[in-house]
């Protein structure tokens, strides 16, 4: 986390803490919130961890200041995260989820999918017969999402010694002897009235069936992270099927499934989706975490999943990125643009994958906050936040101003952005300490440790966001732990900042 986004780290180990949880027998809860504490810890390891530490080192550059160096964050996040952990060891009482401890057999089963997520009242099985006036007619011809209110996910067709599970395309034409797994879209869809129309005879479904053809359709549970361009759209809405080739199956929203059709169901943040289709159309999802995460798959995953990985060049990228950051070499952003190119030239990233990695919106919030807080400098607004802060604490010592500015960091941080809360406050920071005749760094430096510690609540930070689904969290839980943690981190900033950087030059 000290190198890449902290959203990032989360979105790849919240399958992985799932596993551990499962293997452990312990409940997800137990686990998801130091997780996510971990995470935004690591955003006080480095210059480029967060994005807050980015933006108050560029204020303080745009004044003629001395900028921070890469590892100037490094030893006020070692002791944060020394802390957190104490902190998780003495509090893990206070997690919740002991209701829900796993199992301990690994990895869900496709069968245990099947209960959970109620397919068996949407997901149907049909062959066609031999009299049925499905037979040589296309998928676009006869529009069974529009007649009858279904949506055919595969067909099952016999090849020369065994039964294969084909994509559906409105060009497919049917067959006798083909099975179709089909999911009821409406609610007004009938199977059996649709099997006596059309003379189809219905089969049992059940998770055993995906497990035998697990080489040819797999599925998946997927969640909506908070830079997701679903939200607000239902799959219908967001093309689902045509821009994933991947069909939405079961949806859960926190801990309880949907129990009907989901076509027309908006998605929200944090929603977990079963999806089936076919294994690459997984495979593809999981390179790009934007609008989706892969949150598990399920063991039978394992016989199916290739062996090859390009780890090794993505390491290597990441190490010449690093190097080249810690030496000096180059500009940082010179560094990062070296190590993407490495990334494209070993082939672990393609060119679409890399427009759609980059965050648009911490651009555009960033470059649309920085005229606001221009604005509020020439305008006298950081001036006058400056002499409230001063006025409340002013008296007491620098120290406690440190404090003062810590708190309110941390507090405009529940409403806004960790990353908007940075482009406000480092001006004042910096106003405060003009006004004190102090050094900037420790002011600074306070500003954008402060941003980094959203744990108070779920929306403090998409971090937060991301593991409340997972982990069964309601918004009581995040500040039952997470506030009295931020308390013990504002004293130990207070206590150690000016003893790295001192308060009077």
């Amino acid at each position: 986390g000290s190198v890449m986004s902290s959203t990032g780290v989360v979105a790849i180990f919240i399958p992985v803490v799932l596993r551990i949880a499962r293997n452990a027998r312990l409940a997800p809860g137990r686990l998801m919130m130091p997780l996510s504490f971990a995470a935004l810890t690591s955003g006080m390891m480095s210059l480029i961890a967060t994005a807050p530490n980015l933006v108050v080192n560029s204020e303080m550059t745009r004044r003629g200041l001395e900028g921070f160096r890469f590892f100037s964050f490094t030893p006020f996040g070692l002791g944060v995260l020394a802390l957190g952990v104490g902190y998780m060891l003495l509090a893990r009482r206070l997690l919740p989820g002991s209701e829900n401890a796993a199992g301990g057999d690994g990895k869900p089963r496709l069968v245990e999918w099947i209960e959970e997520y109620g397919l068996a009242a949407h997901e149907h099985r049909l062959r066609v017969t031999a009299a049925s006036g499905l037979c040589g007619r296309t998928l676009a011809d006869l529009d069974l999402r529009a007649s009858s209110g279904i949506h055919v996910i595969g067909i099952e067709r016999a090849a020369r010694f065994e039964r294969r599970l084909l994509r559906p395309t409105a060009a497919t034409v049917l067959k006798a002897g083909d099975t179709l797994l089909v999911d009821l879209v409406e609610r007004a869809g009938d199977i059996d009235a649709l099997a006596a129309r059309h003379a189809l005879e219905r089969l049992p479904l059940s998770g055993h069936y995906f497990a035998n053809r697990a080489q040819d359709i797999g599925m998946a549970e997927l969640m909506i992270p908070a830079t997701s361009r679903l939200i607000g759209l239902s799959p219908f809405e967001a093309r689902f099927r045509t821009r994933y080739d991947l069909a939405i199956v079961g949806l859960k929203r926190g801990r309880k499934a949907h129990p009907g059709p989901l076509g027309h169901e908006k998605l929200a943040l944090g929603d977990t989706l079963l999806v089936a289709g076919p294994w690459r159309a997984i495979r593809r999802v999981g390179q790009d975490r934007r609008d989706l995460v892969v949150l598990s798959l399920p063991a039978e995953e394992e016989d199916v999943v290739p062996a090859p990985s390009r780890a090794p060049h993505a390491l290597l990228a990441l190490a010449a990125t690093v190097a080249l950051m810690v030496t000096g070499a180059v500009p940082d952003v010179q560094a990062a643009l070296i190590g993407c190119l490495i990334m494209g030239a070993t082939g672990c990233l393609a060119m679409p994958h890399a427009y759609r990695a980059i965050h648009w919106q911490t651009l555009l919030l960033i470059v649309g906050m920085l005229p606001f807080s221009l604005a509020l400098q020439r305008t006298g607004g950081i001036d006058l936040a400056a002499t409230a802060l001063l006025g409340i604490a002013g008296e007491a010592g620098p120290r406690l101003v440190l404090a003062a500015l810590f708190a309110a960091t941390a507090l405009l941080g529940l409403f806004i952005s960790n990353t908007a809360t940075a482009v406000l406050m480092a001006p004042v920071a910096l106003a405060v300490a003009d006004a004190l005749g102090a050094s900037p760094h420790p002011f600074a430096m306070t500003v954008a440790l402060a941003a980094s510690t959203a744990f108070m609540t779920p929306v403090s930070s998409p971090v937060n966001t991301l593991v409340t689904g997972p982990g069964g969290y309601r918004f009581v839980d995040f500040v039952r732990v997470g506030a009295p943690f931020a308390v013990v981190v504002m004293a130990f900033c207070v206590m150690t900042v000016p003893l790295v950087f001192p308060l009077y030059p």
